[in-house]
């Protein structure tokens, strides 16, 4: 019997990180030691607060049934609180808010909610596969608008062809920036606004980092706008929430309508006791500011070392993520493979991976790999001794 992969699936490339996941282990059945920063997956516990919560929720909802699936009002109201808290933007948690399995699954599924086959969305490139993957998924065409240190990181809007933002439905933008750890200026987020309402576009603001910051505190979008605006978040970086699996999505309710309608089709959402964890991960800011500090650490760590073996790096000012310029004389694929010979066995992510090609073939990240700062500050000070036997000092 033949079995024959749908076009749909066969759209779409491999999943770069589930690769490096199968590097790891070859590394590790081959008796080696690595030092794994591919996956941006926190490896400090979740916070005491939300695991507490979860296990005495875990009773209290024995006999709850299935979950809602735009999310608990209890756990939509702790969002509204803190969205207000936050960036000081008002919320109605029955009609601009929907609680989501994570972001993953709201980004890769959103587009099938607003897009026609041969839709454009504009994606960034460097950026998170899913904005592709899932454009491709629903039969829409992703066109990448780069990101380079030599605009700051920066979509240059201007320079997006008028016939392409014509056919555009969705242009996907992520601040703070993974992998630059770049934060946006007030000014940014007046334009982009004014280019979509020029366009007839929506926008999707990935803010999964947005609490996950050092020198300037980020703001959302929908400070400044609401208008054809839908925000992505989760508690996956925040409070080290990854296997919780829990976000929400706001903005425009009219936005967010479509994307219920499409989730209720999909899923059965999030476990109530986990979103009773999430409520209590939302009430508590204690622990974001520890894991800032975290962060820090690491930074303070591998930095120098990166640099002291030719790598070009910039102080970022969030996410925990490093986005290196590599030494001259090697692309991104280059430094990562030598990274990952058995006996330095450290692992990143080559920037090809998340930097697709733009429309001249070019890619924006060929000349930069990613570290995912997860492991722990002891682990990434055996890796900066490790890179820099490697390597050798350069500066």
């Amino acid at each position: 019997m033949e079995i024959r992969a749908s076009k749909r699936i066969q759209s779409i490339p491999a999943y770069p990180f589930a690769e490096i996941d199968r590097m790891v282990g070859e590394l590790r059945a081959g008796g080696h030691d690595p030092i794994d920063f591919g996956v941006g997956d926190p490896t400090e516990p979740t916070p005491a607060v939300v695991r507490n919560t979860v296990k005495v929720a875990v009773d209290e909802r024995a006999s709850s049934g299935y979950p809602s699936y735009i999310g608990d009002s209890a756990f939509r109201e702790a969002v509204a609180r803190w969205m207000s808290a936050r960036f000081g933007v008002e919320l109605d948690p029955s009609k601009e808010i929907c609680a989501t399995i994570g972001s993953k699954e709201a980004v890769f599924n959103f587009p099938n909610a607003v897009l026609d086959p041969g839709d454009v969305v504009l994606c960034p490139s460097p950026g998170y596969p899913p904005y592709n993957r899932g454009t491709l998924f629903a039969g829409g065409v992703p066109w990448y608008y780069p990101l380079t240190a030599a605009r700051g990181f920066m979509p240059d809007l201007d320079a997006i062809p008028v016939e392409v933002a014509s056919r555009a439905r969705i242009i996907w933008v992520n601040y703070p920036n993974s992998p630059s750890g770049v934060v946006p200026c007030d000014d940014f987020w007046p334009r982009l606004i004014d280019f979509a309402n020029k366009y007839g576009l929506i926008i999707g603001s990935d803010e999964a980092y947005s609490e996950v910051w050092f020198n300037r505190r980020p703001r959302s979008i929908l400070e400044f706008g609401r208008d054809g605006i839908i925000v992505f978040q989760s508690l996956s970086k925040r409070s080290n929430m990854t296997c919780h699996r829990v976000g929400w999505v706001c903005g425009d309710e009219r936005v967010v309508a479509l994307f219920k309608k499409l989730k209720t089709n999909i899923d059965s959402g999030t476990a109530t006791f986990i979103q009773d964890g999430a409520v209590a991960a939302l009430g508590d800011e204690s622990h974001v500011e520890r894991m800032r500090q975290l962060y820090r650490d690491k930074m303070d760590v591998l930095i120098p070392a990166l640099r002291a073996v030719g790598c070009v790096i910039p102080d970022p000012d969030a996410t925990l993520y490093l986005w290196p310029r590599v030494p001259e004389g090697m692309d991104g694929l280059t430094f990562a493979k030598r990274l990952l010979s058995p006996e330095t066995a450290v692992v990143c992510t080559p920037g090809p991976a998340l930097g697709e090609p733009l429309a001249d073939g070019s890619s924006p990240g060929r000349d930069h790999v990613r570290f995912a700062l997860v492991p722990s500050v002891d682990d990434c000070r055996r890796a900066a001794e490790r890179i820099l036997a490697t390597f050798g000092r350069q500066a």
